[in-house]
């Protein structure tokens, strides 16, 4: 005969998701073009930054090229 199973370990308890999605709220125009204007000074920001980090980057590369040369 064979051996009867034994059951799984149960499974840890999942947190409980909220039923669907929340509730959509509409957006007045404004609303909506406040929100992409913040959006779009964000992301200038962001390329700000990593423009500054580029310039950075392109002076320590002159400065060696300059010892380069040099020698």
């Amino acid at each position: 005969m064979p051996a009867p199973k034994q059951p799984n370990e149960p499974k840890p308890a999942q947190p409980q998701k909220p039923e669907g999605r929340k509730p959509w709220k509409k957006k007045s125009p404004v609303e909506v073009v406040m929100e992409q204007a913040d959006k779009l000074k964000a992301e200038i920001a962001e390329a700000e930054e990593e423009l500054k980090a580029k310039r950075r980057q392109l002076e320590k590369f002159e400065q060696a090229k300059k010892l380069f040369e040099g020698v």
